[in-house]
């Protein structure tokens, strides 16, 4: 049976309400979740935008350093990558020397980091293919009145690839969401760490990984709730005509 009084009591916890592990007071929880989610996936999209440009290049000088960067971090867990920005970076003196060592020290920005460079990989392929998969008509058209290859880019390529890239994009959001559970492994307490902490007091793990499980359940369903909002809006003219 389930243990409701526990789940009622410890729920408070999730929302960042009661002392529940060791990050910040009044962002554990959900609060910490929605917080490297968002900061992780503003951050990716704004570094994937230039480099999804590189990618789709036909200059191999341009596409395949960018090509080399997403097959890495596509290519290898993102628990590997978060577990070698926070444990690993700190054996070089190079980097305990630098500015960077101010953020690289704390276990919010090296998750922070980590999924920032895991997301952006991914997003830029989103983004490089539909760039690609732009049809060819529509870059005639642009050339037929007069626009350079920059403005063809700007107005006509890339605002067409990122309507057509909400549907995978929207997965990758998801995924993303996901894989924020693993911040809880290097001592934030996220949904998955306030669980985690709960069990280590009660020693009962069905209630409280049962509750984080609800939680990214109702953030998965919201999320694509307004993806499907969106799609809807921007992608209307490429739905079938009855």
């Amino acid at each position: 049976m389930i243990d409701m009084d526990l789940v009622l009591e410890k729920l408070p916890a999730f929302f960042g309400l009661a002392e529940a592990g060791p990050a910040l007071p009044g962002r554990d929880g959900l609060l910490l979740t929605l917080e490297l989610l968002t900061l992780s996936l503003l951050a990716g999209f704004a570094l994937a935008l230039p480099l999804a440009l590189l990618r789709a290049s036909k200059n191999r000088w341009l596409s395949t350093p960018v090509w080399l960067y997403t097959y890495v971090f596509r290519g290898t867990p993102m628990l590997v990558q978060l577990f070698l920005i926070y444990y690993g970076i700190a054996q070089f003196e190079v980097v305990r020397a630098s500015w960077l060592w101010t953020y690289l020290q704390e276990a919010y920005w090296c998750a922070i980091f980590a999924f920032t460079l895991n997301t952006a990989a991914y997003t830029t392929e989103i983004i490089a293919g539909q760039i690609r998969n732009t049809a060819h008509g529509e870059i005639e058209a642009a050339r037929a009145i007069g626009m350079s290859r920059w403005q063809t880019l700007q107005r006509i390529a890339l605002p067409s690839a990122l309507r057509r890239a909400l549907p995978a994009y929207s997965n990758e959001v998801i995924m993303m969401l996901q894989g924020t559970a693993i911040a809880g492994l290097v001592t934030l307490a996220d949904l998955t760490g306030v669980a985690r902490q709960i069990y280590s007091d009660s020693y009962q793990a069905f209630e409280p990984f049962l509750t984080a499980g609800a939680f990214y359940l109702t953030l998965t369903f919201l999320i694509a709730w307004l993806f499907r909002r969106l799609e809807r809006r921007y992608l209307a003219h490429l739905r079938p005509r009855s």
